[in-house]
């Protein structure tokens, strides 16, 4: 049986006025796992303490059956932080001059190949380049060394629609190893309707979901109803509600609604939503 790429269990982590708390969730090899939250929500944190960049207070972490700060773990990850990057004087061939020496198996040739595919000019300083471009840049060089696990934080954040399609695409590739797997955090939750496998919901430091995205979004569902309809269902069919002064709305799972109630479909963006603005999250 195939090790997980990564698992959290109880990872907790104060600093400043926010906090994680009793972080948890396992992505499996294999595996696309989509990491939704608002801004300041403990996405960047959560991937931060993976890579061993931020020490828990308390948990576990587990990476590619190691430590993230173990340098054989580390040869195996591909990195794309929205905070993050190259010196801003250094170029493109620069860059993969510096990761030729930093990475085992640093291929120049398929991130030679990935700086065309992107249109990045190999001699301009980084400085000059576009919130996008950089973004691109960091994503070749992600995919330039045969990692198992790619820890992409908002990779698409700054691209326009066409050159998302490709990075989703590069992604897909990747994902045709079985040994793979990605954690992608993302505000576009559209990017994740075609590439998630699962999806992990934080918000304000706590994970409230952790689930499969296509069992997700079959079993819920939005009831809109009357405070009394929704007061007679068990609270365990409701994972959040909005009561207003003309009705209710709520994500429900389907199983626990009447059969002949009319349950909406729902998309990722609807849940984050519910659960972010709603009552009783759950």
């Amino acid at each position: 049986m195939r090790e997980n790429a990564l698992e959290l269990h109880g990872v907790c982590k104060k600093y400043g006025g926010f906090a994680l708390r009793n972080v948890e969730f396992i992505l499996p090899r294999g595996t696309v796992m989509g990491l939704i939250g608002e801004n300041g929500a403990g996405k960047t944190t959560t991937i931060k303490a993976v890579l061993d960049l931020i020490r828990p207070d308390s948990g576990e972490i587990t990476v590619l059956g190691g430590h993230g700060s173990n340098p054989s773990v580390r040869e195996k990850i591909g990195v794309v932080l929205e905070d993050g990057g190259f010196p801003s004087a250094m170029s493109a061939v620069q860059v993969s001059t510096l990761l030729g020496r930093a990475y085992k198996n640093w291929n120049a040739e398929q991130f030679a190949s990935y700086i065309e595919i992107f249109g990045i000019d190999r001699e301009k300083a980084i400085r000059d380049y576009s919130k996008g471009m950089k973004t691109k840049l960091n994503i070749a060089a992600a995919l330039s060394h045969d990692a198992e696990l790619l820890l992409l934080d908002e990779p698409t954040s700054g691209l326009d629609p066409v050159v998302r399609d490709e990075v989703l695409d590069l992604l897909y590739d990747f994902m045709q190893d079985e040994n793979h797997a990605i954690l992608l955090s993302s505000h576009i939750t559209s990017d994740l309707d075609k590439i998630a496998d699962e999806i992990t919901f934080i918000h304000k430091g706590e994970v409230l979901l952790s689930e499969p995205r296509d069992e997700l979004l079959d079993t819920c569902g939005i009831l809109r109803c009357t405070a009394d309809q929704l007061n007679a269902l068990d609270s365990s069919a409701v994972r959040a509600k909005r009561v207003g002064t003309f009705g209710c709305e709520a994500l429900v799972r389907r199983d626990g609604v009447p059969t002949n109630w009319s349950v909406e479909p729902v998309n990722i963006e609807q849940i984050m939503l519910f659960l972010t603005r709603g009552e009783d999250a759950r």
